[in-house]
């Protein structure tokens, strides 16, 4: 499994409910990465989605405690158990983790592959993404140039887990 994430200098994820910032290019590159794949969120993710409806060209599944929640277009599960069994008849490499705080945190162990967007500014936040820097588990095998967006400097970073 794989996740994918974008964070500001301090690993924080979100504010109120939303994103931090948009950035054009960080958006292209989750749907480029996940087009076509399996995306695991929670119900409050799905939330922020237009409409709350599930990511279009994608395999959906909404890891929610709320036993009666049924979401149109998506596969619903209810622990972490019913969830990987959902998902074994997938390429592992094409599972990706998509948040928010507490699904990232509950999968992370079993992610082998983590997309950070690098956002090289500290916001205001009340969701947080865990560290990877502090992690010896993980190490930085791929990173892009300096990005730019308006004022916002970024980079796109893969981390693996170590083997």
């Amino acid at each position: 499994m794989q996740a994918i994430v974008a964070v500001d200098e301090n690993w924080a994820i979100g504010s109120k409910g939303s994103l931090l910032v948009r950035i054009p290019a960080d958006q292209k590159m989750f749907r480029q990465e996940t087009t076509g794949k399996v995306v695991i969120l929670g119900r409050k993710t799905l939330d922020t989605f237009p409409a709350g409806q599930p990511l279009k060209n994608r395999t959906n599944i909404i890891l929610s405690r709320d036993r009666s929640l049924t979401v149109e277009g998506a596969t619903v599960v209810h622990s972490v158990e019913e969830l990987l069994e959902a998902i074994k008849e997938y390429d592992a490499d094409t599972v990706y983790n998509i948040g928010g705080e507490s699904v990232y945190k509950l999968l992370l162990p079993y992610c082998d592959t983590v997309h950070v967007t690098k956002i090289d500014h500290a916001y205001e936040a009340d969701a947080y993404f865990p560290n990877l820097d502090a992690d010896d588990a993980w190490e930085v095998t791929e990173e892009s140039d300096e990005q730019v967006y308006f004022d916002l400097t970024y980079h796109f970073v893969k981390y693996e887990r170590k083997k």
